[in-house]
Formats: C-alpha cells, sequence, structure tokens
C-alpha cells in the first residue's frame, strides 16, 4: 500500500493548492477547486492552508453566503470587511471607511461596479502592506448574484498581488454565478475519484487497524460509482461500525455483514447533501425513494412491468412520471438497455430501506405478476417469464398459495438450465407454500436437492432441512421413502459442508429424529463429524451399512453422493487399517485413494477426503466452509502462511455474518493457532485456540495446544497433557494426525532433554505405523530414527518423502533434525534458517536452532522477518509502562488519544503474548522480550542496558 500523505490520495492536489496560496505579488493567480459532493475540498483546502500557515504566509477565508445583505455585490463587501478587519494595520480604518462610502453613495443598480472596483482596490492595498491569500469554499451555495458579483470582481478589478483559491462543485445548468467563477480563475483543477490503494489506505486509516482485503472490495462494490468519493466511504465505514459490522481477528478488521447490507449513513440531511447534487429532495419524495428501494430489494423490476399494469395499481402516471423519472434524472436510478431499473449506488439503496416509508411493498409485486397470470395462467407466465418467481415470493401472502405455487415451479424448471441459483430460490418458494402432505412436495425436494449439488450449492441444499424434516415427519412420508433418503443424504452432505452437525447428532427434535428413522444415510454422514473436526466424535454405525438409494436415483458408487461404503470408508480413514480392505478400490488405486485419504484426515480436510475417494463424481466444495478450509490446508502445506491466514480470518468471519448458514472450522481455528504459535505471537496463538471447544478431540487440536502450552512456558503440563489427548484420540479412533502430535513431542524432549521421553516416543511412532501405515506415519518414523538413534539415512528418507508429499512445516523440521544429527550441519542449518524465514516463523525456529548450534559451535545465521520485531513506538510504549505511566500520561507524551493506547496495548499484549501491564513490564525489564528477538538490535531492555531516555525532559522518537 503506497504511503499516504495528511489527506489521502490527494497529495498532487494539496501542493497545487499550496503553490497558489503562496504565489504573492506578480505571480499572485486564482485556482477554482472542483469535485463532487464528498470528494474532499475542504479537507485539502484545510491542509493546504495549514502548510502556508506554518511556513510563516497569511490566508484569510472570505464568507459571503448567508450574510445579512441583499445577494450581489453588497454581501460581497460584507464579506470583504470582515476579511479586513483581520488583516489588520494602520490604514485599516482608512480601508474600510472608504469600502462604506462607496456602499452608501452608490446604492443603486448602477453603483455595482464603482463597488466593485472599490473592493478591488483596497484589498489589493491591504496585500501590499500585509500579504495574504484568500480561500472561499462552497462557492456553489453562495447566490447566484453574489456569485456573479465575485466572478466580475475576479475578471475586471482583480486585486493586484492576491492569490485566491475557490473550491466548489461543478456548474450545473443555469447556474450562471458559478460559471462566471470558473471563466473567472486562472487555473481549474478537478478533484478526480479515489483510486482502489487510495480507498484501501482511507479505510485503514478509518479504522486504524490493517483490513481484510474483502472489507475493501465489499465496500466498493456497495458504492458503485461513488467508490472513489471519499465522504461516501466513510459514511459506509461509520454506518458499519454504528452496527458493530466488524469483527477483530490477528490484528485484522473483518466484516461480518452481507456485502448487499452495507449502506451509507441515515441522517437524512448528510444522505441528500451527498447523493442529490441538485439540492435535498422533499419528504414526499424521499418517502417515494425509499419504497422503490425497498421493491427492487425482492425482484427485478422493469419498465414494461410497470406499463402492463391494470388501472387502478400505480400506474405509469403515479409511479413512473412522479417517482422513478426525478431519480433517474438525478442518476440516482439507472435504466439498461433491457430497460431493468437499478439503483446506481447498492449502499444508498441499502440507507433507503431502512428509512420510513408509507407504501407497501408487496402489492406492487402482486400487481405485477397477476397482471401475467391473469392473460396467459399461472404454468404459461411462470414457464415465459422466470424472473416472475422473485415477484411471487415478495409478494407473500397477497397472492393465493395455489397460484403461487403454479408460477413457481413452472419458473424453477425453466430456470434450472439458464439461470440455476434464481431457480434455487423459486424452488424454496414453493416449498415453504407446499404443505407436507402434498404430493407434490417430495418431488419438488428432489428436483431442488439435484439442482444444488449439481452445481454445489451447499448453502441451498442446507435451506432445505425445514421442508425436508416436515415431510419425512408426515404420514405419507413412507410413500416417497427412497426419494426423501436421497434428499436427506444431499441435506446431510451440505451440513457437514457447512460444519452445521446433522441433527442426528444433536437434539434437533421431532425432525432430527424423523431424518434419522427414515434417512438412514443420514446417520452414515454423522459417523463423519468426528474424525473431521467438525465437534465430538459419535458413535458409528453399525456393521449393518445404511441402505444406498433406492433404484430410481444415482446407483451407490456411481453419484455425486458418496455410497454407504464408501461413508464407512470416509469415516474410518482416521482409523487403523484393519477393516478398510472390503471398501477400497483394488490394485494401486486404492492404495493411492488411501494414502490420499489419510493426509486430508490428519488436517480434518472434509473436501480433500471427498475428492480423494469420489473423484470425478465429487461436485466440489462450492464457497463452503470445507472448501475455504480445503484452500487453507493447500496453502499451509505449500508453505504460504500468511494466505493461510487470511483464510482462517475469512471462514471466522463468515461463520459470524448475520443471515449465514456457515458455521465455525475447528480445524481452521487450530491451524490458524499453530501458525502463530509458530511465529512467536502467543497473544493472537491463544485467542484462536481459545475458541475451540474442549470437546473437538481431533489430533490436529492436540498438536497445536502442545506448541501453545510448551512455549507458553507451561513445559510439564504440555508434555503431559499431550500425551493424554494422545489416549484420549486413540480411544475415539482418531488414528490420522497423532504421529503430528508425536513428532511434536519428541522435538521438545530434544529441546528439555529428556532422552526417555524420545525414546517413548519413537516406540509410540513405530506402533501408529503399524496400526495405520499412511505416509505421514512412515515419515514421522524415518525422522524419529533419524533424530533419537542418529540414523542420517532414516532422516534424508524422511526429508525426500515430505518434499515429494509437499508439506513446507515438516520439511524445515526434518532439517532441522539433520542439524542435530550433524550430517554436513552447514548446509541443513541454512536450509532450516531459509525456511523459517519463508514461513515467517521467529521465536520457535530460532531458539531450536539456537539450542542446536550452541552444542555444535555452529555460527546461527542472523536472518528474521522484519515482522518479528517490536516497532519504535512499540518500543516506546513499552518502556513507558515498564515506568509506571498511566494511559494519559503515555497519551499526552505520544500525542495519542486514550483509546488509540488501549488499543495499541491490546495489540502489544497479543503480539507478545504478555497478559497484563505488569507481566509486559517484567517482560521488558528482565530481557524476555530481548532474548525472543522482538527488539531490534542496538535497542535493550533494563536487564541489558538502560534505553534512551523518553521522559518529560528527551526529545520523543516521533518527532
Amino acid at each position: 500500500m503506497p504511503k499516504c500523505g495528511p489527506v489521502v490520495g490527494r497529495d498532487g492536489e494539496i501542493r497545487e493548492v499550496t503553490g497558489t496560496l503562496v504565489s504573492t505579488g506578480a505571480s499572485a493567480r486564482t485556482l477554482l477547486l472542483v469535485g463532487g459532493a464528498g470528494t474532499g475540498k475542504t479537507a485539502v483546502l484545510e491542509q493546504a492552508r495549514r502548510t502556508v500557515v506554518g511556513q510563516g504566509a497569511k490566508v484569510l477565508r472570505l464568507r459571503c453566503h448567508d450574510g445579512g445583505e441583499a445577494p450581489g455585490a453588497a454581501a460581497l463587501a460584507d464579506g470583504v470587511h470582515q476579511v479586513l478587519t483581520k488583516a489588520h494595520d494602520r490604514w485599516s480604518p482608512a480601508r474600510t471607511g472608504a469600502v462604506r462610502r462607496t456602499r452608501l453613495r452608490n446604492s443603486g443598480r448602477g453603483g455595482e461596479l464603482t463597488l466593485l472596483s472599490t473592493l478591488g482596490e483596497v484589498i489589493g492595498d491591504a496585500a501590499r502592506h500585509l500579504p495574504f491569500a484568500l480561500m472561499i469554499d462552497d462557492v456553489e451555495r453562495m447566490p447566484s448574484p453574489t456569485a456573479s458579483a465575485l466572478g466580475l470582481l475576479l475578471r475586471v478589478f482583480r486585486p493586484a498581488g492576491v492569490p485566491m483559491v475557490l473550491a466548489g462543485r461543478p456548474a450545473r445548468p443555469g447556474d450562471e454565478g458559478v460559471r462566471q467563477l470558473t471563466v473567472a480563475a486562472d487555473r481549474l483543477l478537478e478533484l478526480p475519484p479515489l483510486g482502489p490503494a487510495d480507498v484501501e489506505a482511507l479505510v485503514v486509516r478509518r479504522l486504524g487497524r490493517p483490513v481484510e482485503p474483502a472489507l475493501v472490495t465489499a465496500v466498493v462494490r456497495a458504492l458503485g460509482p461513488m467508490a472513489g468519493t471519499p465522504e461516501a466511504v466513510l459514511s459506509v465505514l461509520d454506518s458499519m461500525a454504528e452496527r458493530g459490522d466488524f469483527l477483530e481477528l490477528d490484528g485484522h478488521v473483518c466484516l461480518t455483514e452481507p456485502e448487499q447490507a452495507l449502506r451509507l449513513t441515515t441522517d437524512v440531511a448528510r444522505l441528500s447533501r451527498l447523493c442529490w447534487p441538485a439540492g435535498p429532495p422533499g419528504a414526499a419524495a424521499l418517502d417515494a425513494a425509499a419504497a422503490v428501494a425497498r421493491n427492487l430489494e425482492h425482484a427485478e423490476i422493469r419498465l414494461d412491468d410497470l406499463h402492463r399494469l391494470k388501472p387502478g395499481g400505480p400506474r405509469r402516471a403515479g409511479l413512473v412520471d412522479r417517482t422513478l423519472t426525478p431519480l433517474v434524472a438525478d442518476g440516482i436510478l439507472t435504466v439498461d438497455e433491457d430497460r431493468r431499473i437499478a439503483f446506481a449506488v447498492p449502499a444508498l439503496a441499502a440507507a433507503l430501506r431502512a428509512l420510513p416509508t408509507r407504501h407497501a411493498v408487496s402489492s406492487l409485486h402482486a400487481l405485477i405478476t397477476r397482471s401475467l397470470t391473469d392473460r396467459l395462467g399461472a404454468e404459461t407466465a411462470g414457464g415465459g417469464c422466470p424472473r416472475l418467481a422473485d415477484h411471487v415470493a415478495a409478494a407473500g401472502p397477497e397472492l393465493d398459495d395455489a397460484l403461487a405455487v403454479d408460477v413457481l415451479l413452472a419458473a424453477a424448471r425453466t430456470d434450472a438450465g439458464s439461470d440455476w441459483s434464481r431457480s434455487v430460490r423459486a424452488y424454496s418458494s414453493a416449498l415453504h407454500r407446499l404443505p407436507p402432505h402434498d404430493p407434490r412436495t417430495p418431488g419438488v425436494l428432489r428436483e431442488s436437492a439435484e439442482l444444488s449439488l449439481r452445481h454445489a450449492d451447499h448453502r441451498g441444499a442446507l435451506a432445505l432441512g425445514e421442508p425436508l424434516f416436515a415431510c419425512l415427519a408426515a404420514p405419507s412420508a413412507e410413500r416417497d421413502r427412497d426419494g426423501l433418503e436421497h434428499v436427506a443424504g444431499v441435506w446431510a452432505l451440505a451440513a457437514l459442508h457447512e460444519h452445521r452437525l446433522p441433527p442426528c447428532d444433536v437434539d434437533a427434535g421431532p425432525g432430527g429424529r424423523a431424518a434419522v428413522d427414515h434417512a438412514p444415510a443420514v446417520a452414515g454422514f454423522g459417523a463423519l463429524v468426528g474424525p473431521y473436526g467438525l465437534g465430538p466424535v459419535t458413535p458409528r454405525p453399525g456393521a449393518e451399512a445404511p441402505r444406498g438409494p433406492a433404484t430410481t436415483g444415482p446407483r451407490p458408487g456411481s453419484g455425486p453422493l458418496p455410497s454407504a461404503a464408501e461413508l464407512r470408508l470416509l469415516a474410518g480413514a482416521a482409523g487403523s487399517r484393519a477393516g478398510l480392505s472390503d471398501v477400497l478400490p483394488p490394485g494401486a488405486d486404492g492404495v493411492r485413494t488411501l494414502d490420499l485419504l489419510r493426509n486430508a484426515s490428519a488436517y480434518a480436510d472434509l473436501a480433500g477426503a471427498l475428492a480423494s475417494v469420489l473423484g470425478d463424481r465429487y461436485p466440489g466444495a462450492g464457497s463452503s466452509t470445507a472448501g475455504l478450509y480445503h484452500a487453507m490446508v493447500r496453502a499451509y502445506l505449500q508453505g504460504d502462511w500468511d494466505r493461510a491466514l487470511a483464510s482462517a480470518r475469512r471462514i471466522e468471519a463468515r461463520s459470524r455474518t448475520r443471515g449465514t448458514a456457515a458455521g465455525p472450522a475447528q480445524a481452521a481455528r487450530a491451524l490458524a493457532a499453530d501458525i502463530h504459535c509458530a511465529r512467536g505471537e502467543l497473544g493472537y496463538a491463544r485467542a484462536w485456540l481459545e475458541l475451540v471447544p474442549g470437546t473437538v478431540t481431533h489430533p490436529l487440536v492436540a498438536w497445536t495446544r502442545l506448541g501453545v502450552r510448551y512455549w507458553s512456558g507451561q513445559v510439564e503440563e504440555a508434555m503431559e497433557e499431550a500425551l493424554d489427548e494422545v489416549r484420549r484420540a486413540r480411544r475415539s479412533g482418531l488414528l490420522s494426525g497423532i504421529e503430528k502430535v508425536l513428532v511434536r513431542y519428541l522435538s521438545f524432549a530434544l529441546l528439555e532433554a529428556v532422552p526417555q521421553a524420545m525414546e517413548r516416543a519413537l516406540d509410540e511412532l513405530e506402533a501408529l505405523d503399524e496400526e495405520v501405515g499412511s505416509p505421514m506415519t512412515r515419515e514421522a518414523v524415518l525422522l524419529g530414527r533419524g533424530v533419537v538413534r542418529r540414523d542420517v539415512d532414516s532422516a534424508l528418507a524422511a526429508l525426500r518423502a515430505v518434499r515429494r508429499r509437499g508439506d513446507a512445516y515438516l520439511e524445515l523440521l526434518c532439517h532441522l533434525g539433520l542439524v542435530e544429527i550433524g550430517a554436513d550441519c552447514e548446509r541443513w542449518l541454512a536450509e532450516a534458517t531459509r525456511g523459517a524465514q519463508a514461513l515467517g516463523i521467529g521465536r520457535a525456529t530460532r531458539t531450536s536452532l539456537g539450542h542446536m548450534t550452541r552444542r555444535r559451535t555452529l555460527v546461527l545465521p542472523r536472518v528474521r522477518p522484519a515482522r518479528d520485531e517490536l516497532s519504535e513506538e512499540d518500543i516506546e510504549l513499552t518502556t513507558m509502562v515498564s515506568r509506571g505511566a498511566t494511559n494519559r500520561q503515555i497519551a499526552a507524551r505520544l500525542v495519542w488519544s486514550e483509546k488509540t493506547v488501549e488499543r495499541r496495548l491490546t495489540r502489544l499484549f497479543q503480539r507478545t503474548g504478555c497478559r497484563s501491564r505488569v507481566e509486559l513490564a517484567a517482560a521488558w525489564l528482565d530481557g524476555s522480550l530481548a532474548r525472543r528477538d522482538l527488539v531490534p538490535d542496538g535497542v535493550r531492555g533494563a536487564a541489558g542496558g538502560s534505553f534512551p531516555a523518553s521522559g518529560p525532559g528527551a526529545p520523543s522518537s516521533r518527532r
């Protein structure tokens, strides 16, 4: 992100205005700064004024917008009089007297020129004795006669040696006064919209913290053509802050509001000034605009829809001419080539929807629907005009259920091949109107489920839960049992993808019980909850496999849904090899499938596991939680940890977004915590790990808990709890991933010099490999043998296997193991250092490397990512905390607000892993922050030397 000046994105314009203000004497010129509402004209003028005043020049403001005099030269004279009182010298009384006499002698219309001539002379005379510049803002608010008089003054009677800067909006048709000012100016400077990088910088500056790119993207999309308008951007941010739409993760601000809900301010005066350049709308016009916004929220409306309406409704004369035409003329509404009506700025539409209106929304949609169904019939209208489905949904109870269902089903079936998302909405609306006992309901459920599954729309499939459960509980369910069981399987698969537990694993009431009783396949999907870290481990299905779909549906093993045998394979892949031979594909394909499946289950990667088992049959994870986590695992294994953390934040924010069906990903939380732990950011690591419920027993979580506890100083507790969690995972049948816990246990035992624990970990690894026999357990055994028994060949074999599979972090551990063994130490030390730098790892790796190099008298390469060091401001803040300064004293010393001090302290606690000011001060004074490489070279805490004084008598490093 580019470095920004005091006003984001306006450095060039500020320099131009500053240059004009200092151009006194013969080089004096006039500049007109032009920009739309909210583009930052006043901010540019104010910053330029501060700069010039700081250089010793004098800038005076001329105001003649709302004076007591009549508009014209008299009002301008009144403004000049106020300016002359500020440019005071011994000739000031004579100048003001000359202006007063001229006004009295030439009070008629013919005396305006004489008055303007006198004004030009006295302003020029005052500037010769005391040089100054004039600044006039909001020229568009001047009455037209006053603006015309000012334009004439600049063109004919311009004060000699007085630079002037004027600012205002572009001249509108018929605005003669502003047009004359445009002609009179020596230079016209237009403020362009901010670019994407400047918009991001503005957002970051407003929020005071780094932001997720998705938040900036959402703001830009919500503002449309106003995305480059600073005030509009700030208005959206302020609205989000008022509603609590922000979530902070890892020091980054994330969005927890659907993009379509982002809105401008609902303050009518501010909204009108920003979006109605021709002047604020009346109460009736604003009410009508709010009604239009609410109608367009639910369905697409075209002008043809309104022209078709029968007499008695909102006909063209009432709706189009009086409401829509003015909004289109103002640029608020747009009409495309298909005569589709839309708001140019979605955030404005969202703000208008929040305003009260006396107009009913559903009645217009009902009228639009009936205008076609009355002439064509329900099915013909729905099939011929599929977008009618959205109008039916928006009409609600205004339309009869029988009519509505016929339109919706016809529209859904027509749209299925062209606009599947609208088709899914139509099916959903129909299902909410159809009673469970209706003979059409099972078929509609099946059609909707197949459509969602085909397009990996797991959110849409998940929405089928309520009508599905109601249908399963109905007495007629037995007749359609096979079809409903298939729908239940689609729903259960969607629930797993969105990390929502199937109801067979929770107390979901009669609906959940019906799903289990009438659709046994749901139990098979429920058995995947524990092995893939979605929740606690549940009893697996009995020896008798659930019945597969009937012959009317996809055959087992041939459709996008996993068969009963494939579900057993998915659930059993986390356990031992025993019992899997009968469900594995024959030959080499079976071995490869099992290897991929075990790799996926070790990281609780449901999407990866399904892809390895189903192959080309897998419809994909789409934009579900499972899909996002699969991308996070790939980024983690490839060593792109920053991208992995961004995925974790996106998953977490998505799970907390209003109106979403997505659940949190416990594995993503654990993986994010481990990344922060490896980087020495223990505060962030603990924050992520505390979000993981204690009921989740997946080895990935145990692996993370071991690392966080150990590096937090709880060495004995960490080692003991790790073995307990390994035992619990074994009892739960979760063996894939235990090798990661044991390798970490072995490495910590090495650091603590406990050979018995190392031998025990190796024994456990060898036993696990005998039981599981996956590539990851084999790699772990080879690495363990290499370190414990100092077997170079085993360690090199482990490194080669890890590189083939692709695991950046485990490859780093292999390098560390080779350094420990002593085989070509310098080479592997350099490799380990480069790997640690690429991953952004700080404290943990350097501690391990330091432990090994000290014992082998090697020189540790000094390679450390900049992110591991505290900034200069953080060090100054830490020093003042260690000296007992209060927040108020810190704020006064560092020129911050107290709220900023609190925020920076919170981030510092997370960064250092300290929980309080006392712990932070102790860590600084005993030198532990320096030992953890958090302090730049040459700066030491009290334990290592004195820090440059930053008390009241010493200059601050900020200045």
